[in-house]
């Protein structure tokens, strides 16, 4: 049985651009250093888990915060653009990019606190035949695995980034759902600070202490 595609959605990480709510809180500059970190420790779990691994960007990555990290980084994947007008849309269009036959888990670049064991707990599910779904803390979801990445054009109708976005994906997708564990996603500089706090030893953790240090 051939393991799925990780399908990685990703913003890159430009000052002014990236991660706007945090930026609010601690700038520009330091908000892209925290969302570059929180990128490339994303990209540093799910190249471990060696399935294909397929990166659908948007942005410009020459101008994004720690670039060369970020760029060595996305050399163990296959980058393709976003295409679509809204969040939903390019959703649905990264799925069918990145099917490869065996269905597709797919995570954003919010939740670097994920551990290889999360991927493959998915990824299992899938390689039955099953749909899985991982719950944030603010009602949305953090993970989508599909084993027919076609079911992923019903995501067009899901209003995104609400409470009830995680139900309105299952009920749009239709079919039965495994649930993973919940996490906390991040937002704001708060959920920065705690998603830090879980995962001491990451590139999050340092840029989030440089920031607090600053601060002082």
């Amino acid at each position: 049985m051939s393991a799925p595609t990780l399908l990685v959605v990703a913003k890159a990480p430009v000052a002014g651009e990236a991660k706007t709510r945090i930026a609010e809180t601690i700038g520009d500059e330091a908000a892209a250093a925290v969302a570059a970190a929180a990128l490339l420790d994303t990209l540093t779990t799910a190249s471990a888990v060696g399935w294909p691994l397929v990166v659908a960007m948007t942005g410009d990555l020459a101008a994004a915060s720690a670039h060369d990290e970020v760029t060595a980084a996305l050399a163990a994947a296959t980058v393709v653009p976003q295409r679509g007008d809204s969040f939903a849309e390019r959703l649905a269009h990264a799925h069918a990019d990145a099917d490869n036959g065996f269905g597709v888990v797919q995570v954003g670049m919010d939740t670097p606190q994920l551990t290889v064991a999360d991927y493959l707990d998915a990824g299992r599910t899938v390689e039955l035949g099953g749909r899985v779904i991982g719950p944030a803390e603010d009602g949305g979801w953090w993970l989508l695995g599909l084993p027919d990445p076609a079911a992923a054009r019903a995501l067009v109708d899901v209003p995104m980034s609400q409470d009830d976005t995680l139900e309105l994906t299952q009920q749009a997708l239709g079919g039965d759902w495994i649930r993973l564990r919940t996490v906390r996603d991040m937002d704001t500089w708060d959920d920065a600070v705690e998603i830090a706090r879980e995962v001491p030893i990451s590139r999050l953790a340092d840029a989030v202490a440089q920031v607090e240090s600053s601060r002082a």
